[in-house]
């Protein structure tokens, strides 16, 4: 779900010469969404409203220094997670826009006493290079399994890396053995080393997966490469994807619990029956001194 489609880059572009018109299309493209994901993660009434506003706000604020990573639809719904968490948390939270996707700190590997600034941003720089090498190669990875239509080897890479699953609870969703399970992470381990290797040099020490299980599932969680295309979900809703296709949005949504997937899902089923245009106006008032100076 990593991909970037023609249609945002343009919006973007757009966007950030201060076409107001632009900005009205992404709005209408994503609030949907948005707004059910935060309804399903127990946000009450117009908080949810409100949520979704600062998300789109925050975007705007973020635009200058977007790096664009991951997808659109990804960059909107990892500000909104992090809008709801705030917001379970209570006030005096400040508002943050993912720096490309902020990495969370690893523990320490100096005593305090040797730990310098510079030492520091060695350390950061290291890390997102290792996650930048990952991403692209998870991604690539993943297009495969799906080109081929192996969808029982990227459901259970799925299950171990972002649901985090045990094999043992692995093997009774999809109907192998647990050794079978252990072998398709094992091939998928050598598989995403060898080809980060190739770019940025070993991630993590030979044999110690644990500190690589961790950084996957960051990775599958700020990237979402398993996640099925929009309009696929549309044709899961519809009843026309072929057989393999089809089992494997099933598992990823209902089985696997993709919250935004089942987001996505939500708003296809119900956007012919809800009324948008109120939030929409809301969200477009609300950003409308982003776009006068143009």
């Amino acid at each position: 779900m990593s991909e970037w489609t023609e249609a945002e880059r343009f919006l973007l572009e757009q966007i950030r010469g201060g076409n107001a018109e632009a900005w009205s299309q992404l709005v209408q493209r994503y609030q949907g969404r948005l707004l059910a994901f935060a309804r399903s993660r127990g946000v009450k009434g117009t908080d949810a409203e409100d949520l979704v506003q600062d998300t789109f706000l925050l975007l705007l604020r973020s635009l200058p220094d977007f790096r664009a990573q991951a997808s659109l639809e990804t960059y909107l719904f990892v500000i909104l997670r992090r809008r709801v968490s705030d917001h379970f948390r209570g006030p005096g939270r400040a508002d943050r826009a993912p720096e490309s996707l902020e990495a969370r700190e690893p523990s320490a590997a100096l005593p305090a006493s040797e730990q310098t600034g510079s030492w520091y941003a060695q350390r950061d720089e290291r890390r997102e290079a290792a996650k930048t090498a990952l991403a692209s190669a998870v991604g690539k990875l993943v297009s495969r399994m799906k080109e081929e239509l192996n969808f029982r080897d990227l459901e259970i890479v799925e299950a171990l890396f972002r649901a985090q699953l045990r094999n043992q609870a692995i093997a009774e969703l999809t109907g192998v053995s647990e050794a079978q399970v252990a072998l398709v992470k094992h091939r998928w381990i050598k598989q995403v080393r060898e080809r980060v290797a190739q770019r940025v040099g070993p991630v993590g020490a030979s044999g110690d997966d644990a500190a690589l299980d961790s950084l996957l599932t960051e990775v599958w969680e700020d990237v979402r490469p398993g996640c099925p295309k929009r309009n696929t979900i549309g044709g899961y809703v519809l009843g026309t994807l072929d057989p393999p296709w089809h089992q494997y949005v099933e598992s990823h949504i209902q089985r696997l619990g993709c919250a935004f997937c089942q987001a996505n899902l939500k708003d296809l089923q119900e956007q012919t029956a809800t009324d948008a245009a109120p939030l929409h106006r809301r969200i477009l008032q609300s950003t409308v001194g982003f776009f006068r100076k143009s």
